[in-house]
């Protein structure tokens, strides 16, 4: 070391900084700008620049970058913020900002920190629009919050270079004491609606109801309509049906006096029955018969035509197919009268015991029937001789 020479020396500390100066001016000279960043370069402190993404060459020690600017959108929140509303109440209201620098050189040189700057004039629009509106409105109109916070921001930031894309409002919370009165309020305006949906659906219940009652009755109303009708035309045909059948049978007085004497037991027959009606046809009856059996002539009730009794009504006996009958064979007239006084008793008995239960003058009049019954059936008694 001590034979070396001094010139050698400095002349190897010199190659050093040398080769150090070029390195380093090499590294300030060559810059590469990512995606999505540009860069402001200054050339002795004066703005020369912007630098897109690539490779780019500078002049060491002659042109500097400035600042280094994100060009992506971005997202501030800001921190809650206490603003009066129309009706002097305190409400606090967090945002939510979107925004994206346009012009890097307009964002470096005429705001000194376009953060601040655009969370202040967020506070103090916010401040200005929720001021011309009460709490009613505030809470119902964050869309026409939004345009109006929008608008007033795009237009304050576009000297900045920056474009505000979107601002929501995150919460508004109102005093705890306003959000309980606002509980109560929804909860009876949920409780009124119930009620009312409650009420409509009773009054369509009931109208549904009264519809198909209404429906029900008059399908039933139709149905005993017809049922009548039917039973109508059912009785008149067989009314017509028997008419047509005693006409063709060629029935005589004596045989209808037979089927009145008949039926006179079953009519004494009801239980229920406090009154026994006799028919008005009962005396001519018992007259057909007494004439049949040989007794006095007594006027036919039964033939109201022209030829005769036992002829039907229209009188034409060549319209009744009666020779096609099988020949019947009547009792002798004792046997006959003897029948019919028997049964003639029992049904006197019979409705004497029933006026008398019931406490009606049933019996008197059975007693009555009964006389004149044998005073119809029994033959006058011959005349006295006088000597």
């Amino acid at each position: 070391m001590d034979n070396i020479p001094v010139g050698t020396i400095v002349l190897v500390v010199v190659l050093v900084l040398l080769t150090i100066f070029v390195a380093l001016s090499i590294a300030r000279a060559v810059r590469i700008v990512p995606q999505a960043v540009a860069l402001i370069v200054e050339r002795l402190g004066r703005y020369q620049s912007t630098l897109p993404a690539g490779l780019h060459f500078l002049i060491p020690f002659v042109d500097r970058v400035r600042s280094t600017v994100d060009l992506r959108e971005q997202v501030v929140s800001f921190a809650p913020q206490p603003v009066i509303t129309s009706d002097n109440l305190v409400v606090s209201i967090d945002t939510v900002l979107y925004f994206q620098v346009t012009e890097p050189k307009s964002a470096t040189y005429e705001i000194a920190n376009y953060i601040t700057g655009i969370e202040q004039l967020t506070v103090t629009t916010l401040r200005n629009v929720i001021g011309s509106m009460d709490l009613e409105q505030t809470l119902t109109s964050r869309d026409q919050i939004n345009g109006q916070l929008r608008g007033v921001l795009d237009e304050a930031t576009g000297r900045w270079g920056i474009r505000v894309n979107r601002v929501e409002l995150k919460s508004i919370d109102p005093p705890q004491s306003i959000q309980g009165a606002m509980e109560q309020q929804m909860r009876a305006e949920r409780d009124r609606r119930a009620a009312i949906l409650t009420a409509e659906g009773v009054k369509q219940s009931a109208i549904l109801t009264a519809e198909g009652e209404k429906q029900s009755s008059i399908l039933r109303a139709e149905g005993a309509a017809q049922a009548a009708i039917l039973r109508a035309q059912g009785d008149s045909r067989a009314i017509l049906q028997v008419f047509d059948a005693i006409h063709r049978g060629d029935a005589d007085p004596k045989l209808l006096a037979y089927q009145y004497l008949q039926m006179l037991p079953q009519i004494a027959n009801g239980t229920s029955s406090k009154l026994w009606v006799i028919p008005t046809e009962f005396t001519a009856a018992l007259g057909a018969i007494r004439s049949a059996f040989g007794g006095p002539q007594a006027q036919e009730p039964f033939a109201a035509g022209d030829g005769g009794g036992g002829r039907g009504r229209s009188g034409r006996r060549g319209d009744l197919p009666a020779d096609d009958l099988p020949e019947t064979s009547l009792p002798s007239p004792a046997e006959a009268l003897a029948e019919a006084r028997s049964q003639l008793e029992e049904a006197t008995s019979e409705a004497t015991t029933a006026g008398t239960r019931s406490g009606s003058p049933f019996s008197t009049l059975a007693e009555r029937g009964q006389a004149s019954a044998e005073q119809e059936f029994l033959p006058p008694p011959p005349p006295e001789r006088k000597i």
